[in-house]
């Protein structure tokens, strides 16, 4: 491979919906860590709350984690990586001797000290910088391209993981943007049959009629029930609801599509906060929890699907990719429904 250039083009976050693309230095290893060349970077549903809505970011700083790329420089004590190989960021490393990690529950490290990355710049940018214990090789025959999806893939695994679901429940999955299609194309992945979507927006109803999905349901056609009623069930009523686009009328409503005994997995995130019928909960034994990030193996369980026949990458990835200077206009799709699939932002990589 030829030198690494000394300046970079990275998108850098000033104020809420307010990105530069500005030179950067090509960051260096320190000996545990690899420089990556970004191939492509996914954005995530937490890139548009931090970029474009503010939450907790702060201005100079370089977004992206769903990425993929080609190693290009190895820091001094690394062994096993070299340039030229293929790679994806995986998970962030956990402490492994806490009481959450022992219990194979790494997502829920008593010791983790922020919520998805361990170093400052992202991948909105040509070069990453990232520890090799925390990069993955691509399986045989896996596209960079598709790679990329590993990391929001890992995500909805985690949720169905915490769902339980087994064979022939069925499955509610409101919101179908990037982790809730591909919550679906896992599930289908796993012999799960009867999967209904709740979505308001056309192009993402259009997304999972074409993964397979049993019915798609505009949000406002759901049954909801007052609190003098905390025993009547939906006509729709499900073992599972995966709720993925974190709004408060999505998560509430979500509640109310349970089954007797049934499960609602919170996997979308959101500032404006559900309310819940006790007594609903109460009487019909239900059961609300959270999902975050990644099961212990979830990289690795997701490279495996993403690399196997079948899986329809394809569909779930947007057609067109996004250079660097277009991040802003793709958030702003992506909030208001009018991209349908994952957006792949590729930096340009100058002579």
């Amino acid at each position: 491979m030829g030198p690494i250039p000394d300046v970079m083009a990275a998108a850098v976050y000033r104020s809420p919906g307010v990105i530069a693309v500005e030179e950067r230095p090509v960051p260096r290893p320190t000996p545990d860590q690899v420089v990556v060349q970004v191939h492509a970077c996914g954005i995530c549903g937490s890139d548009i709350h931090q970029l474009r809505d503010g939450w907790g970011f702060k201005p100079g700083a370089v977004a992206g984690h769903e990425w993929s790329g080609t190693v290009v420089a190895v820091g001094d004590g690394v062994a096993g990586w070299s340039a030229g190989e293929l790679v994806v960021g995986g998970a962030s490393p956990r402490c492994g001797t806490c009481r959450r990690c022992r219990e194979g529950k790494p997502s829920q490290c008593e010791n983790r000290h922020s919520m998805i990355t361990d170093h400052t710049d992202g991948a909105f940018a040509e070069y990453v910088l990232a520890r090799a214990s925390g990069v993955l090789r691509l399986p045989e025959g896996l596209s960079p391209r598709h790679a990329a999806l590993a990391e929001p893939l890992s995500v909805a695994l985690h949720g169905i993981t915490r769902s339980g679901v087994a064979p022939g429940d069925t499955v509610m999955v409101f919101g179908a943007g990037p982790i809730g299609a591909l919550s679906v194309a896992a599930l289908r992945s796993m012999g799960v049959e009867d999967i209904t979507v709740v979505e308001p927006h056309d192009g993402r109803r259009r997304l999972a009629a074409a993964l397979g999905v049993s019915a798609v349901v505009d949000p406002a056609d759901l049954e909801v029930f007052p609190s003098w009623e905390p025993e009547r069930m939906s006509s729709r009523a499900v073992h599972i609801v995966l709720e993925c686009s974190g709004h408060r009328a999505a998560i509430e409503a979500g509640f109310h599509q349970l089954a007797r005994g049934g499960i609602l997995v919170m996997v979308g995130a959101g500032i404006d906060h559900p309310t819940f019928d006790i007594n609903r909960m109460i009487l019909n034994e239900l059961t609300v929890t959270g999902s975050f990030v990644y099961d212990l193996g979830g990289f690795e369980r997701a490279l495996e699907l993403l690399a196997t026949e079948g899986f329809p990458a394809d569909l779930l990835i947007e057609d067109g990719d996004v250079p660097l200077d277009g991040l802003t206009e793709a958030l702003e799709g992506l909030a208001v429904g009018r991209i349908a699939g994952k957006v792949m932002v590729v930096p340009e990589v100058r002579a």
